[in-house]
């Protein structure tokens, strides 16, 4: 990410998550540093940043998004370590280092995935940093439980491992991805919106136009990064999904084909964010970043 406040944001979420994580030495201690681990791993940070963006577009106080940033994180952390666990995606590398079940043992991976998304609902209900009314944590909760749930991300991871082997339409293959990778990004954006109070309900859903498109081209850009990347600068395994005989968008669109249909949700992004003006600044950013990522 290019810009020095994005990197500024990413420092900001990575100082946040540590401060909420359980001190890797606290009982039980072995449980404690694997959350570490898989949480201050490194990574790209994109679903806090867009929770810190999300929230600059609106004129909300950074202060207020450091939590809901660290929530959709732990979500996020949480997911990927049971993905890669052996039942599920069985891989050995993220973001250039063993897998949580490879660094520790299957089931510390599973307990702290587990941990993790527990953490991520504590801090949402009881972190005095955010200052919003009961009316809107109770609906930052529920954001964050159907985005994570089997109407949103795990619904999405089961639609997935059903397709294995399978050719879907291009209807089929996005309601999965809208589902898989598409709604904890749009939670991300909502729940940065959702700290600033005098957001309105058509700033909202702008938001959610935006977030949408840009979770749809995320997935496109990381199916033509397995097939054009290499592991190295990955941080795992390139080729992956054609190994499990996954659907793609370039299997079903073609690498150009995949490419125009990203390019088409990142302008149809765009759009949405004109009433906002210079304030969505980096939220534009974060698209053009989306599309054309290395890894």
């Amino acid at each position: 990410m290019p810009s020095d406040r994005l990197d500024a944001y990413r420092a900001r979420a990575e100082q946040a998550l540590d401060a909420r994580l359980p001190a890797a030495g606290l009982l039980p201690a072995r449980l404690h540093e694997a959350m570490r681990y898989a949480v201050l791993g490194g990574g790209k940070r994109v679903r806090p940043v867009l929770a810190y963006a999300a929230g600059e577009a609106l004129d909300a106080a950074p202060g207020q998004i450091d939590v809901p940033a660290c929530a959709v994180e732990f979500i996020h952390a949480y997911s990927l370590i049971h993905d890669d666990l052996p039942a599920m995606d069985d891989d050995d590398l993220r973001r250039g280092r063993p897998t949580c079940h490879k660094a520790f043992d299957e089931a510390t991976a599973i307990l702290a995935g587990d941990a993790l998304q527990a953490q991520a609902f504590r801090v949402l209900v009881c972190d005095p940093a955010l200052q919003v009314d009961a009316a809107t944590r109770l609906r930052m909760v529920d954001v964050l439980a159907q985005a994570a749930g089997s109407r949103g991300m795990v619904g999405g991871q089961a639609i997935d491992m059903a397709a294995v082997g399978h050719e879907l339409t291009l209807a089929e293959l996005e309601n999965m991805h809208i589902h898989k990778t598409g709604a904890l990004i749009r939670a991300s954006v909502t729940l940065g919106a959702l700290c600033q109070p005098a957001a309105d309900e058509a700033q909202l859903q702008a938001l959610d136009r935006y977030a949408k498109c840009i979770g749809l081209a995320f997935q496109i850009r990381d199916d033509i990064l397995d097939v054009i990347g290499d592991t190295a600068t990955l941080g795992k395994q390139q080729g992956a999904d054609l190994a499990h005989n996954k659907p793609t968008y370039p299997a079903l669109l073609g690498l150009d084909g995949a490419r125009a249909h990203a390019r088409a949700l990142h302008d149809e992004a765009m759009a949405t964010l004109e009433p906002f003006g210079e304030r969505a600044a980096l939220l534009r950013q974060l698209a053009a970043y989306i599309v054309d990522r290395s890894h």
